[in-house]
């Protein structure tokens, strides 16, 4: 027996499940890696059915009862794999519509649109979205979607910016507005621009509700709106 099989052998069940069942998806996964017996509670279903449960709570309801249902850990996986395969395509999606670092905002509303269709919960954007290897406009989706869409609270998503090292990055905001009328003479149109990160998007801490802004799109008194990253170059609209 090796040491890491001594290690879990000398651990109680149900203590070795407590602390597995405490461990993030991704943690639980690596956990798996340390030796045979840790692979066989990984594969153990009363882990993954609470993880389901927390993830797709909708679907788990279904998934009761589908006479046909063999287990928890496969199906988790194999719905996980669906989820990201949507997510690869909003995300291609996005990064086809970008034009100098930037978008417009109609093809912005079309990827949060698409979330919306496929289904996404909370747990998916953190995972698929919410990642900093992706370009920021696209964790920007996923956080307009949690915050304007699923209406999760402020605090959980800074959390989840927190924990996914991505509240730091920043993004511009810029937007014509319809000049008003002035004794009977109309004003020049007025151009707004604003650079934040995405924690302060999160916090509301900007003087004016930029998310406002990107849920109306070019509406009403606003001629049009994009949206582009910090250090991008792009003088479309100088």
């Amino acid at each position: 027996m090796n040491e890491s099989d001594y290690t879990y052998s000398s651990i109680p069940n149900d203590v070795a499940l407590k602390i597995a069942s405490s461990l993030a998806v991704t943690d639980l996964s690596c956990l798996s890696c340390c030796s045979r017996v840790w692979r066989d509670l990984w594969g153990s279903d009363c882990l993954w059915e609470p993880l389901f449960k927390q993830r797709w709570p909708l679907l788990y309801e279904d998934v009761l009862k589908d006479p046909d249902f063999k287990g928890w850990r496969g199906f988790y996986i194999k719905q996980h794999k669906e989820m990201k395969d949507q997510a690869d395509s909003v995300i291609k999606f996005v990064e086809k519509c970008l034009q100098s670092e930037s978008i417009q905002v109609n093809d912005y509303l079309k990827a949060i649109e698409c979330l919306k269709l496929m289904g996404f919960g909370f747990k998916d954007v953190q995972m698929l979205l919410l990642k900093p290897k992706l370009n920021v406009l696209l964790n920007l989706v996923g956080l307009h979607y949690c915050l304007n869409i699923l209406k999760v609270p402020a605090s959980d998503v800074m959390e989840a910016l927190k924990s996914s090292d991505i509240k730091n990055r920043q993004i511009c905001i810029k937007w014509w507005k319809l000049g008003r009328w002035f004794y009977g003479f109309r004003m020049r149109d007025e151009f707004h621009f604003r650079c934040l990160s995405l924690e302060d998007l999160a916090s509301s801490k900007d003087d004016e509700d930029v998310l406002g802004v990107l849920q109306r799109g070019a509406i009403h008194e606003v001629l049009q709106v994009q949206i582009s990253i910090v250090s991008s170059r792009s003088n479309a609209w100088a």
